[in-house]
């Protein structure tokens, strides 16, 4: 494994220009490794950035396939990357292997995705309303629209997926394909790991020839104000906490040129169990459902955190065997003692509240969770108490039981916005019950039927967003090729010599792309 040495990258080189070192620690035991990070400071944070406006018009103007070359070779490099930098990363995050190589892959993938999507340049959107001259009363102009990258973003390694949220993970990929440079903050929870992929990253970008300002990465807890203040950044990225991403939000639209933050924040991912379901298969659901909210200890932003199903002798029974196999699941490890101690805090705020009954799991002590089962009374969700809407993170779940459909509607009326929402249910459940899906399409970004909401593929059609907490934007998701849609913006041009447009624009169509041409989509030239 290569040597760590703790530097932060500007402009495709290493700087330590600070006194404040940061240290990494072993997930499972606390105990720092040796490895120190240099924080940068301000000055550091202002070359960074302005590495990234310098390499922009060097990079957005580079062809398509020229930044798909150069995020294919990043897959490449991650694929590349051997045993030991796995083991790192498990020891940083205390996630076990299997889970580190699956998501070693999907950031690859994501990287491929991305390279597909411009490869075939539908991101582009190109648009032609071509002149009319003769129209009455008034002629039209030529009017042609296409997509370009927003310039310099800044994106925030999230904590629990090391790998395909972080330094090569989604937002970064999404921002390159773009056409966009990057400064990434690296997570202190695993910043050896960050040092590892961003060496991966630099590797691609020089074998690529790309400009070296194209990937920057800062360390340090108290860059991340500074960078998303600096007038150079022009979109920035974020998964985590409500509190961290609100406070990004403000610091975004407070500046002199307010600019749009996409963050993706807290989700309680409800689960409706209807009652033809749970008449069926309700020993089934209860397994499946405590394996979705045990799976690696709870730590996704899809964990199913609340459970609503309607009273009959179905769902009694279900509860009853939710209870007992939850309180079956073994303690687990979380990702490091802060993200511990913010669960213990979550579990202790349910159990001390007067409608809230703990149904299962051990008290919750030591350095590992205790899996949780609660039941809150529907009445919290009527009167807006705003403790079930606040995400647990860690293996918790909370049901609530609804006196019929009527109330089911109100209470899931009364929810915040999500990115997920799950029913399950047999066909009979779907008839008897026609006004959810309409209303669950006004709360989140993806409805699943008979599934889990844990696991987000990586693909075209996947939405991992939703409506406000859930993320800043519900126009845009963070998984899958729309997100670079967050890093685009359109531009017109009226009137232009075929000569100077862009080759999405010209008549003659080099791309070969589909457009759409006076209204209707067209792949040939003109």
């Amino acid at each position: 494994m290569p040597q760590i040495i703790g530097h932060n990258y500007i402009g495709g080189a290493r700087s330590a220009a600070g006194k404040i070192t940061v240290r990494s620690h072993d997930a499972t035991t606390g105990e720092a490794l040796p490895y120190a990070f240099m924080q940068a400071t301000n000055e550091e944070v202002d070359a960074a950035a302005q590495a990234a406006a310098a390499a922009y018009p060097t990079f957005r103007t580079l062809s398509a396939i020229r930044r798909a070359e150069f995020l294919e070779a990043i897959a490449t490099q991650l694929e590349a990357l051997d045993d030991d930098f796995i083991a790192l990363v498990t020891r940083e995050t205390a996630l076990p292997n299997g889970r580190i190589l699956g998501e070693r892959t999907r950031t690859s993938s994501q990287m491929r995705l991305f390279a597909q999507v411009l490869r075939r340049g539908d991101f582009y959107a190109a648009r032609i309303d071509r002149a009319l001259p003769e129209r009455q009363p008034l002629p039209r102009a030529d009017l042609r629209q296409y997509r370009i990258g927003v310039g310099p973003v800044a994106v925030f390694g999230a904590s629990n997926f090391p790998l395909a949220f972080s330094t090569a993970g989604g937002d970064t990929a999404a921002a390159l394909a773009a056409g966009c440079p990057v400064v990434f903050k690296a997570h202190s929870g695993h910043m050896a790991t960050a040092e590892l992929v961003a060496d991966a990253i630099i590797r691609a970008a020089e074998q690529t020839d790309m400009p070296k300002g194209v990937f920057n990465m800062i360390y340090g807890s108290g860059v991340g104000e500074t960078l998303v203040k600096h007038p150079a950044i022009q979109a920035v990225g974020f998964t985590g906490s409500l509190k961290g991403g609100r406070a990004l939000c403000d610091m975004a639209a407070a500046r002199a040129q307010p600019i749009p933050v996409f963050a993706e924040m807290s989700s309680i991912n409800p689960v409706l169990v209807l009652p033809e379901a749970l008449q069926v298969r309700g020993e089934k659901i209860a397994s499946e459902l405590a394996a979705s909210v045990v799976l690696g200890c709870g730590q996704f932003c899809t964990n199913p955190g609340l459970v609503i199903g309607i009273r009959s002798p179905a769902f009694s029974a279900f509860t009853q065997s939710l209870s007992a196999v939850m309180a079956g699941q073994p303690a687990q490890t979380m990702l490091n003692f802060g993200t511990l101690d913010s669960y213990a805090n979550g579990v202790q705020a349910l159990h001390a509240h007067p409608n809230i009954t703990h149904l299962a799991g051990r008290d919750q002590q030591g350095t590992q969770a205790q899996p949780q089962l609660f039941k809150a009374d529907v009445s919290l969700l009527l009167n807006g108490d705003p403790l079930l809407q606040e995400e647990v993170f860690g293996p918790a779940t909370v049901l609530v039981e609804v006196a019929d459909t009527a109330e089911l509607q109100r209470a899931l009326q009364h929810l915040h916005g999500q990115l997920t929402a799950t029913l399950i249910a047999e066909a009979d459940d779907l008839q008897n019950h026609p006004g959810l899906l309409p209303l669950l399409e006004q709360k989140v970004g993806r409805v699943l039927f008979n599934g889990y909401p844990t696991g987000v593929e990586v693909c075209d059609a996947m939405v991992h967003g939703g409506p406000y907490p859930a993320t800043s934007d519900a126009r845009g998701t963070s998984v899958g090729s729309l997100a670079i849609e967050r890093f685009l913006r359109p531009v017109c041009y009226q009137n232009c010599p075929d000569a100077l447009l862009p080759d999405p624009l010209k008549n003659a169509n080099p791309l070969g792309i589909a457009r759409l041409v006076d209204g209707s989509s067209q792949p040939a030239p003109l």
